[in-house]
């Protein structure tokens, strides 16, 4: 019985098949090795703070955590910006009611920033 050697385009002869394997491989693991801010936080590596950003809880994240909190600010400035601008009001105003909500969001387990400068475990 004859099997097709071509899947998808790729041929299997000649070391086809290892470079779709290690190609799966690479799409499988970069997720794995990408920090998404839902699981930097689960893992205790970032948390939310009363001034509407993310905060470093652990100075030891690794530099894509840290690269991922400063990308998020970034955001959150530009957006809190725009608001404030909106409505005609103070940005720190806009970055305090956020900062509340963002911690009222924040799931059981995540870390939170104390006024004291101290995180603690909601």
């Amino acid at each position: 019985m004859s099997y097709p050697t071509t899947v998808a385009s790729f041929n299997l002869h000649g070391g086809g098949l290892r470079s779709v394997t290690l190609a799966l491989l690479l799409l499988v693991a970069m997720p794995l090795q990408a920090a998404d801010l839902a699981s930097a936080k689960q893992a205790g590596w970032l948390g939310e703070q009363s001034n509407g950003y993310l905060g470093l809880v652990n100075p030891k994240a690794p530099a894509d955590v840290k690269q991922l909190m400063k990308s998020v600010n970034s955001k959150r400035l530009q957006h809190y910006k725009r608001i404030a601008s909106r409505n005609g009001i103070p940005l720190v105003q806009v970055e305090q009611m956020a900062g509340r909500k963002a911690i009222q969001k924040s799931a059981p387990g995540a870390y939170i920033r104390l006024a004291s400068g101290s995180w603690k475990r909601k």
